[in-house]
């Protein structure tokens, strides 16, 4: 009978002490999600605000800062979830949704914007425009925007890449055709006139810009078909002043 009840109680404690074990390991597991998505949360923070202050450089739209906004606001909430206590998280949450209900934003125009001449200040709002589109397409598939706004703010600002790039190609060319580097300047304008023929649209930007890229094509030939001829008079010349010294009659001295 003794023998019975101190078998039942070590089984008693090999119970407990799995169990306790299995508590503190999904306990452990638990703290580990947590802090996994407490860490998930506040990327999506830091990369939300960092395209928000990108944005001073590229032309969004309300609906574009509002997107943002609503993603952060989103991910603010469910960090508060996870850190209820986090006093920070809660005013920032106030701070977003004040914002949001404003709708204060400092909206552009992606269509009329001015382009810099500056290449470093064109790379910046390339890449903003590039971290902007991958948001925009997560917030889409996340289904939190719909697909008529998505395709309005994604076209605006593929079109908008692609003045970019078309603009860069043929300011380079120009500089390239004004110190005499043909050569170049047809490969700038060239690489542009491919770029826009690829498109799937023609919109009145793509008819206009590749209408002067065949003229500036069409000038560049005949200066290197002017080049060219000049070399072979200059050539033609210098062999002739050869034979004719060649030929010519011997002096008397």
């Amino acid at each position: 009978m003794l023998f019975a009840i101190i078998v039942g109680l070590i089984l008693g404690l090999v119970v407990i002490v799995v169990v306790t074990n299995t508590m503190q390991q999904q306990k452990k597991k638990q703290e580990e999600e947590r802090r996994r998505e407490v860490i998930k949360f506040r990327a999506i923070i830091d990369e939300t605000e960092e395209a928000v202050q990108n944005a001073a450089g590229i032309p969004l739209s309300k609906e574009g800062y509002a997107i943002l906004l609503n993603r952060e606001l989103s991910a603010l909430k469910g960090m508060q979830e996870l850190t209820p206590g986090n006093k920070e998280v809660g005013n920032r949450i106030q701070q977003v949704q004040t914002k949001i209900n404003s709708g204060d934003f400092a909206a552009g125009d992606a269509e009329t914007m001015t382009l810099p001449e500056n290449e470093k200040q064109l790379i910046g709002i390339i890449q903003g425009i590039k971290k902007f589109r991958i948001i925009l397409r997560s917030e889409h598939g996340k289904g939190r925007i719909s697909s008529e706004i998505f395709v309005k703010e994604d076209k605006k600002f593929e079109k908008l890449q692609l003045k970019i790039n078309i603009e860069t190609q043929m300011r380079r060319g120009k500089v390239a055709m004004g110190k005499n580097m043909s050569g170049s300047a047809r490969q700038y304008f060239e690489k542009a006139k491919l770029t826009l023929e690829k498109q799937n649209y023609a919109d009145e930007y793509i008819i206009t810009r590749l209408g002067e890229i065949e003229e500036l094509l069409s000038q560049i030939a005949k200066d290197l078909k002017s080049a060219n001829l000049d070399d072979v008079k200059k050539k033609q010349s210098e062999e002739n002043d050869d034979l004719d010294a060649l030929f010519a009659p011997k002096k008397k001295w």
